[in-house]
């Protein structure tokens, strides 16, 4: 038996919650026309990590385990303020991670969990060094088919770029749960207003906190560098990101 979340367009702007028969895990999507099956079976993070790794699994769409919540997010990505941010940051962070050969950087579409913050997602963007691939403090976990599929740990950076979507995910749930995953530093982007947000959250023995910022440039403890983030205009007067370092 499963639960079948039809994604039709909602009359207010939101999420959507339901609660998947006889499990008690709160199933919660973003709406945009498509359907997903949740399986009634998937109960606990074991249980989303086997459906994760099962067939069954959609190809198309983000789905994560929030310390028992389900989120599924079926949207289409805005282009100028999260595709063309995750593209930037992306460019710069994996040139520098192999230039200085520090470990791995990973766009999204990674699965990544951490059983200790009861978690499962996919971040837009992480990287974990050979330091803590070494000390087993993150694993690679190979997939039925072969390949490595999924990240087991902790990494040492997670990058989110807030979407419609994903406001309360990003700014409220993730900093929560990436912070009892213990990673050291939590990026986060939100270009959609007049002001361009760009936070590095370290990682503090009572939760998150923010970097200093010195006219904009924000120190990673990670990396050893310094990031500002800034908008221009392309040539023919679309929005751009750069992400500068120093």
């Amino acid at each position: 038996m499963t639960l079948t979340i039809l994604k039709k367009a909602p009359r207010r702007a939101g999420k959507k919650r339901s609660f998947a028969p006889g499990t008690g895990i709160l199933a919660t999507f973003v709406a945009n026309g498509d359907a997903v099956q949740i399986p009634v079976w998937v109960r606990d993070l074991a249980s989303f990590r086997r459906w994760a790794h099962s067939d069954e699994f959609p190809e198309k769409g983000r789905i994560c385990f929030l310390d028992g919540e389900i989120w599924v997010d079926m949207s289409m990505e805005q282009f100028f303020t999260h595709n063309q941010v995750k593209s930037e940051f992306s460019t710069v962070i994996n040139l520098l991670v192999k230039t200085e050969r520090l470990g791995r950087f990973f766009p999204d579409g990674m699965l990544c969990t951490n059983v200790d913050a009861n978690l499962s997602c996919e971040p837009d963007a992480g990287f974990f060094s050979y330091e803590s691939l070494a000390s087993k403090r993150i694993r690679l976990v190979e997939g039925k088919q072969g390949g490595f599929v999924e990240l087991e740990g902790t990494p040492d950076m997670v990058l989110e770029v807030v979407s419609a979507g994903s406001v309360t995910k990003d700014l409220e749930t993730l900093h929560d749960l990436y912070w009892k995953a213990g990673i050291p530093e939590y990026w986060l982007v939100d270009v959609r207003g007049e002001e361009v947000v760009f936070e590095i959250y370290r990682h503090g023995t009572k939760g998150f906190t923010a970097g200093r910022k010195n006219d904009g440039w924000i120190k990673s403890s990670v990396f050893g560098k310094s990031f500002r983030l800034v908008r221009r205009q392309d040539p023919i007067g679309n929005p751009e990101f750069i992400l500068e370092v120093k």
